[in-house]
């Protein structure tokens, strides 16, 4: 079985910064293929499709890029957040049963996206563990392995997790979404400059509405601790047809801003004060 994702870049901590593509990989084992009872293009409809890509052209700073489709397994959610209706035996351990689970999108989803049921029948018990070993472990382990060398050499490091999301509703809604777990998971310092830069493309940009991060911020995002997690949320209809999954002219200007973004944070983040305050010493 092929590795969970890919890394290009400096793993060495010799960045301050990492990004993660988690939703947008779109290999599909032939077993999973088998066992569910949609099509692959409604399969693919549940993924970020092409935001892998717009980090293509950011050297250097690492990029974690997931292989495996979000229909198979969803990096952004706890190990713990898994259906026991979806399995034909009792879940060891702990099962989370949050609100993401209960609609379906758990760490193993029950639906794809329109929400149309993917399995014909339920799995094995055994299945659950067997894909969260194989690929959230490794994933998230390797996330805290780099943001820990970061924090090393650095004193801080940064966790850009990147996304894309459906057109929002409304009268000239947010084309882009900055999570920070309403400033629990990074500085405030941070995701202002976040927010200054991609709003000076003329973007209409949000704070944790209606997106405001999930299990990856929650889990890595400890700013009290010289870790800072953010999510982004990019507009699909800014870069692709969303029915077609096929990039369009847009595409170019949204990558040429990510890569800008990248290199705006690498330049004013040692001014931020984003590394913990020293321990005062012992009187």
């Amino acid at each position: 079985m092929p590795s969970g994702f890919d890394v290009s870049g400096d793993c060495d901590g010799r960045w301050p910064l990492l990004l993660a593509s988690p939703h947008s990989g779109r290999h599909y084992p032939d077993s999973f293929l088998a066992a569910s009872r949609l099509t692959l293009a409604q399969l693919r409809r549940a993924e970020d499709a092409h935001v892998d890509a717009l980090l293509d052209g950011i050297t250097g700073v690492p990029v974690m890029r997931a292989r495996y489709g979000r229909a198979y397994l969803d990096l952004n959610r706890a190990a713990d957040e898994l259906d026991p209706g979806m399995f034909d035996g009792v879940l060891p351990g702990h099962i989370q049963i949050s609100d993401r689970v209960a609609s379906g999108l758990g760490v193993l989803p029950r639906v794809a996206a329109q929400g149309l049921d993917i399995y014909r029948r339920c799995l094995p018990v055994a299945e659950a563990a067997a894909r969260i070993d194989r690929l959230h472990r490794p994933w998230h382990d390797s996330i805290t392995a780099q943001l820990e060398r970061a924090r090393a050499r650095h004193g801080y490091a940064i966790l850009l997790d990147c996304h894309s999301m459906p057109q929002p509703l409304g009268i000239r809604p947010p084309q882009i979404v900055i999570g920070d777990r309403h400033g629990e998971s990074a500085a405030p310092q941070l995701v202002t400059l976040i927010e200054r830069q991609l709003a000076a493309s003329g973007w209409r940009i949000a704070r944790n509405h209606p997106y405001a991060g999930g299990h990856t911020t929650e889990f890595h995002g400890r700013p009290l601790s010289g870790i800072h997690a953010v999510q982004i949320e990019i507009d699909r209809t800014l870069y692709m047809d969303p029915q077609k999954l096929v990039c369009h002219s847009g595409f170019g200007p949204v990558a040429a801003q990510m890569t800008a973004l990248v290199r705006t944070i690498l330049t004013a983040a040692p001014q931020l004060g984003l590394a913990p305050p020293l321990a005062e010493a012992a009187e």
